[in-house]
């Protein structure tokens, strides 16, 4: 899985790559790479297909946010916590380039973050 981000992430450079991860209660089963419909180094906007969306809204996965930091740290920006939007409280992964870091969040309503774990 990790392999699929990093080159997604490095494919899309200089600007930050976005998609799904799809999990199955802990475990992370399969990357979704969407399209950022706003390239930008800074920023992204994830674009998925409308038949894939409604394909992974008909199954029984959880769906985490993935995006690209090019050089700043694997940490969600004040951009990201102001446009969470309604994947707040999801699950969401960030990588860094730079220093190949791979970093999972979650964004309450209101701005809270809380870290959450990361296995193998």
């Amino acid at each position: 899985m990790r392999a699929a981000l990093v080159a997604h992430a490095t494919a899309a450079l200089p600007n930050e790559a976005c998609g799904l991860v799809l999990f199955d209660g802990d475990l992370a089963v399969e990357y979704v790479p969407g399209r950022n419909a706003s390239p930008s180094p800074y920023h992204f906007e994830l674009q998925i297909d409308p038949l894939t969306w409604a394909d992974l809204n008909d199954r029984d996965v959880t769906q985490a946010v993935f995006h690209s930091h090019i050089s700043s740290p694997p940490r969600p920006s004040r951009t990201d916590v102001q446009n969470i939007g309604l994947w707040a409280g999801q699950p969401y992964l960030i990588y860094t380039v730079r220093t190949d870091e791979l970093a999972a969040w979650r964004i309450l309503a209101g701005g809270t973050i809380e870290a959450l774990p990361l296995q193998g």
